[in-house]
């Protein structure tokens, strides 16, 4: 690990954590040279991960493009760093679930989006109109009504607002 002050090329490491999610480890390490010390995070990789594109090609899964394609969505909407960190986490573990080898273009988009759908709706009715490609404003029109749409069963409760006499 290089210094990134002076960048000499021996660092020790002074202190290992587990991040709160137990999906990375925090780094504290010492440059051997300036003594600056720094922080570093080892994360899980997915390694030997292929996406199947529509038109059948074959690609390596790319973490960086997924997490182009989310910031996109997320632009201009509040979020921490550690919170759109844990979002990439959540959405690789579901792919390790789902197809630790190899996975389509299709099945991964919709792994996307169900973790968007939680994490911020805005940014997913943003990648949803992106990766569904909507031809017209009844289609998003449609998809924003799914989303609005109370779950079945969930009836509001109008008495807590009324005053009894």
């Amino acid at each position: 690990m290089r210094c990134p002050v002076c960048n000499h090329t021996e660092t020790r490491v002074v202190d290992s954590r587990a991040t709160p999610d137990g999906t990375a480890i925090r780094r504290r390490r010492a440059c051997e040279h300036c003594e600056r010390r720094f922080s570093t995070l080892e994360e899980l990789e997915l390694l030997d991960l292929t996406v199947v594109k529509r038109d059948g090609r074959r690609e390596q899964y790319n973490r960086e493009k997924m997490m182009r394609g989310l910031r996109r969505a997320l632009e201009k909407r509040s979020f921490t760093e550690s919170d759109f960190r844990a979002l990439v986490q959540q959405i690789e573990r579901d792919i390790q679930k789902e197809a630790p080898n190899e996975i389509t273009s299709a099945e991964l988009g919709e792994l996307v989006m169900a973790r968007l759908k939680a994490f911020d709706k805005v940014a997913y009715i943003r990648f949803a109109s992106v990766y569904r490609s909507f031809e017209d404003v009844e289609t998003f029109e449609r998809e924003l009504r799914g989303l609005l749409r109370r779950p079945s069963g969930v009836k509001k409760n109008r008495s807590s607002t009324r005053t009894k006499k």
